[in-house]
């Protein structure tokens, strides 16, 4: 059984490519985006890969931490994959953060309005909302937030490869799923008072920092964790035709696939709850941000994002044996993953843009850089331990899953 992962040249080739035409836009932008506007949108698209694909690689240590409070066992054949990709987050959690305070710090303004002191003492919104709305606030929450985020991934990756050396019997395995399960739960408290509810409102939200919702938080969930999930499935499949984790079988692509269909929805009930409340009340400081996007130059792009994240998941994956069909899923995760990074264009850049659209080169330039350092690390953490936690005591479970 081939266990012991080698990274092809080429792919390791590629991630270099899209890493080098991600530095490459970045020089460019850094000379051509010149003047305030340019200067907004400059930071902006950083702003908008950095936190998307954080978000995104997270999904992998939230994946690890529900299913291990679950007990469930039918993902432990391919564990290593997810356990890989979330060691990204300790890179990108660096690049992100160093991103965000260079936007409070540096008194952003055309991104975080509330960053002008003096304009928020005549703003009466902003002056309500600066309790929390400030620098000190957004960078101590920044701070613990990614800095938690970074020190639990790594716990949960370094004891899930401590384990191999292990001589497993019915009492060390009670011993590891209990580590496991109290290390876990941790993650998943830190995770439901940052992404479900916090993070993205000071990070995302506040650019728009007139605009109320109370759903923003969980929709910027759905929208990461299905592309988290996509993202995972095109390791798995990757790996799988490579002749790597002997154990993944169609029933596990079957169930990544379900992750993929049943998360769409759970993202377009989100889309539509927040819509459809905000357009039936049609309350002033709550249709400010729609407007500019159902009606204004962002329109083609807010369409554009409900066709690829709801019709297309839809039609395509509502059957069975789309979703055990490896080359159809591989297809619809690059869908759902760019569909997304689409919606958090659409979330970042009508708030930074003076509601002018145009051609994203820049933004699409930087996101194909952050594709590659994901790549990159996810290959080179691959390589760190064997493919298949073969001590784990739910391994079994997992060979003879059946859907």
């Amino acid at each position: 059984m081939k266990d012991q992962f080698v990274v092809p040249a080429r792919l390791k080739t590629t991630s270099f490519v899209l890493m080098g035409v991600g530095l490459l836009t970045l020089l460019i932008g850094l000379f051509t985006l010149g003047g305030e506007h340019g200067d907004t949108r400059f930071w902006a698209g950083l702003l908008q890969n950095s936190t998307f694909f954080l978000m995104v690689v997270l999904t992998s240590t939230f994946f690890i931490s529900a299913t291990t409070l679950a007990h469930g066992g039918w993902q432990i054949a391919f564990r290593r994959v997810p356990e890989a990709i979330s060691m990204v987050v300790p890179v990108l959690g660096v690049i992100a953060f160093a991103i965000l305070i260079t936007l409070v710090l540096g008194k952003k303004e055309h991104i975080y309005h509330w960053t002008n002191a003096e304009h928020v003492q005549h703003d009466p919104i902003l002056l309500f909302k600066s309790a929390f709305l400030n620098p000190t606030f957004f960078i101590t929450a920044t701070v613990i937030t990614i800095g938690l985020w970074i020190a639990l991934t790594i716990k949960l990756r370094r004891m899930s490869i401590e384990q191999d050396s292990w001589v497993m019997d019915a009492e060390t395995g009670r011993k590891l799923i209990w580590r496991n399960t109290v290390w876990c739960a941790g993650f998943i408290v830190v995770f439901a008072l940052t992404v479900g509810s916090t993070t993205p409102w000071l990070w995302l939200m506040s650019i728009d920092a007139h605009w109320f919702s109370t759903m923003y938080s969980w929709y910027t969930f759905a929208s990461t964790f299905v592309s988290g999930m996509s993202l995972i499935a095109l390791f798995v499949i990757y790996l799988k035709k490579q002749g790597y984790l002997s154990y993944v079988s169609d029933e596990h692509i079957h169930d990544l696939g379900k992750f993929m269909f049943a998360f769409s929805i759970f993202w377009t009930y989100l889309w539509f709850s927040q819509f459809m409340l905000i357009w039936y009340a049609n309350i002033p400081e709550e249709t400010i941000y729609f407007i500019p996007r159902m009606q204004g130059p962002f329109r083609p792009v807010f369409f554009a994002n409900l066709i690829v994240n709801f019709v297309l998941p839809l039609l395509i994956l509502m059957k069975r044996g789309a979703k055990r069909n490896a080359t159809l899923v591989t297809i619809m995760a690059i869908v759902v993953i760019s569909g997304h990074w689409l919606d958090f264009f659409q979330m970042v850049a009508p708030g930074t843009q003076d509601n002018h659209l145009v051609f994203p080169w820049y933004e699409l330039g930087i996101g194909l850089g952050f594709v590659g350092i994901v790549i990159f690390v996810t290959l080179h953490q691959l390589t760190k331990a064997s493919l298949t936690p073969k001590t784990h005591p739910y391994l079994r479970e997992s060979i003879i899953h059946q859907v």
